[in-house]
């Protein structure tokens, strides 16, 4: 049994706990990736776009491609778009997929405990591509089949068409399944997503870098 830290708003009164997946259950890097795409070379139109209008259209791309809006590889074709030397298909996912690291098993092994006490969930800004990557790790490291075997419904943003901070994903988990928000905790790497949640009347922590997720919870004795 566990109990929660006694910071995290309402605590006594959690029966659903909702995890964000990437920065919290699974351990990213996203210079990594950053640094990959460097590497492409040197961007079609640099000297008519400045950074900043790149960055902004890269952000739009990823929302797309995180909702659904767009598939892999219209993601794929874009991203060439932006190089002088098209990169390949692989090149791409291989990059994309950089950021995304390991998934420790003392939060595979926590996440089992705490089905026992509390209704658990995952809540995700994710996409196609990365998600059949971390499944297919997450299968090879676990024996699990499916992240659903592992909590009671895992949600990313891609199958669903809406993300984060969206007040409408967060109505959508909680209608879906079934949820109390005032009996509900959101955790997030992300104080912006936190912030979503709380906005529906959910409890939300934010889970600043370098915080483990195994150290909220303290075993009763």
């Amino acid at each position: 049994m566990y109990r929660l830290i006694s910071n995290i708003a309402n605590h006594s009164s959690i029966r659903n706990i909702i995890f964000d997946f990437g920065g919290v259950i699974c351990d990213i890097d996203i210079a990594r990736t950053e640094k990959k795409f460097k590497d492409f070379g040197p961007l079609k139109h640099a000297n008519s776009n400045p950074s900043h209008i790149q960055a902004q259209q890269f952000k739009i791309l990823v929302e797309n491609l995180e909702t659904g809006a767009i598939s892999p590889p219209q993601f794929r074709e874009a991203i060439k778009h932006h190089y002088a030397n098209p990169p390949s298909d692989q090149a791409i996912d291989d990059t994309w997929n950089a950021m995304l690291l390991n998934i420790p098993e003392k939060r595979v092994r926590l996440l089992e405990k705490l089905k026992s006490q509390f209704r658990i969930f995952i809540l995700s800004n994710s996409n196609q591509i990365h998600y059949e990557k971390y499944l297919q790790d997450f299968q090879q490291q676990t024996g699990y089949h499916d992240f659903n075997e592992l909590v009671e419904k895992a949600y990313f943003s891609y199958k669903i068409g809406l993300k984060k901070p969206g007040k409408k994903i967060y109505e959508f988990v909680l209608f879906n399944s079934s949820l109390n928000p005032a009996e509900s905790l959101f955790i997030d790497d992300t104080l912006e997503n936190v912030q979503g949640a709380e906005a529906v009347g959910m409890n939300g922590f934010y889970l600043k870098n370098g915080t483990e997720i195994c150290n909220l919870f303290l075993p009763i004795l």
